[in-house]
C-alpha cells in the first residue's frame, strides 16, 4: 500500500480525483454494506437521494487524494490550498494568545486542514490507531510533520491536547467520529441518536477559541478552499449541552456541501458494551 501511494503521489491532483471518483462509484456498487449506510444516512438527514452517486465519487476522491497530501513534502501539500475563507478568526485568536480548538468533521478533504495549519505553527491532532498495520504506517508517514503532532486517543493524548491549549497552541479533532464505550453519550445528530464524543466539548471549556473548519474540494483538481468559521452561537452550558451544540453546528456545516460528507461512515453504530440509545 505504501508503495502504491508513493506512485500515486506523483500524479496531478486532477488525475487522482478522476481515478478516485471512479473508484468510489465502484465501491458503492460492489459493497452492499457501504451502499446501505450511505443511503440510510442520506435519508436520515433528509438529503436528496440523487446525490448518492456524487457522494460515492467524492468519498473515492478523499481516499486517493491522500497520496498527494501525505506522501509529498509539506512545501508541496500546502500550495494545494487555493483559497482560504475566514482566516481572520484564526488570526484574531492567535493575536489574543489563545489556544484554538479546530472542529473538523468528515467533510471534504479534512486531512488538508491540519497540514495547512501546521505551516503557521504547532498543532496537535487527536489520533486513533487503525487496525491495519499498513494503514497505520501510512498515517504515521503522512501526518507527522515538524509542527504537526499526533495525540493518541487515550488519557495521555487528552493531556497532550490540554497542554497544547494552555500554551496557546492549536488542536484538532473529528467531532463526528464515533467514540469508544465510556467516551461518549447518546445525542441527536440529524434527528437520530448517535453516540457522541464528549472530549471535543470538554476542550471548548478550557477558554480556547472554537472554530469549525473543513477543506472544500474544488472541481477540476484545482485544489481546496479551506473554511474557518465561528459557531453560529457561542458554545456554552454543561459538557453535554456543548456536545449537542457541536452536533448541531456540524449538521449546519455539512448542509453547506452535502455531497462531500462521508455519508458511508457508520455514524449511528452502538459501540460494544455501550448502553442502548434512548427510545426515539
Amino acid at each position: 500500500m505504501v508503495f502504491l501511494f508513493r506512485i500515486f503521489s506523483f500524479l496531478p491532483l486532477g488525475l487522482l480525483h478522476v481515478l478516485g471518483g471512479g473508484f468510489g462509484r465502484l465501491i458503492y456498487w460492489f459493497s452492499p454494506t457501504y451502499r446501505h449506510h450511505l443511503q440510510e444516512n442520506l435519508a436520515q438527514a433528509g438529503i436528496d437521494p440523487s446525490l448518492r452517486g456524487a457522494v460515492a465519487a467524492e468519498t473515492g476522491k478523499q481516499m486517493i487524494e491522500l497520496a498527494r497530501i501525505w506522501m509529498r513534502p509539506l512545501e508541496e501539500a500546502v500550495p494545494l490550498v487555493a483559497e482560504v475563507v475566514g482566516w481572520e478568526h484564526v488570526e484574531a485568536a492567535r493575536q489574543a494568545g489563545k489556544g484554538i480548538v479546530f472542529l473538523t468533521p468528515h467533510l471534504g478533504c479534512f486531512e488538508i486542514t491540519a497540514q495547512y495549519l501546521s505551516s503557521f505553527g504547532d498543532i496537535t491532532v487527536l489520533y486513533r490507531a487503525p487496525k491495519s498495520a499498513a494503514a497505520q504506517e501510512l498515517i504515521l508517514m503522512g501526518r507527522k510533520r515538524e509542527h504537526l503532532h499526533l495525540a493518541p486517543a487515550d488519557l495521555s493524548g487528552v493531556r497532550a491536547l490540554i497542554k497544547a491549549l494552555k500554551k496557546g497552541e492549536m488542536v484538532g479533532m473529528l467531532p463526528d467520529q464515533a467514540p469508544k464505550t465510556g467516551e461518549g453519550v447518546w445525542l441527536k445528530f440529524f434527528g437520530r441518536y448517535a453516540y457522541t464524543m464528549t472530549l471535543a466539548a470538554r476542550l471548548t471549556e478550557t477558554g480556547a477559541v472554537s472554530l469549525l473548519t473543513w477543506g472544500e474540494r474544488l472541481p477540476g483538481g484545482r485544489g481546496y478552499r479551506v473554511h474557518f468559521q465561528l459557531p453560529h452561537n457561542p458554545l456554552s452550558g454543561s459538557t453535554i449541552e456543548r456536545a449537542q451544540q457541536i452536533n448541531d453546528e456540524v449538521e449546519a456545516l455539512i448542509r453547506q456541501c452535502p455531497a462531500q460528507y462521508l455519508w458511508g461512515y457508520n455514524r449511528y453504530k452502538r459501540p460494544g458494551g455501550a448502553e442502548s440509545p434512548p427510545a426515539e
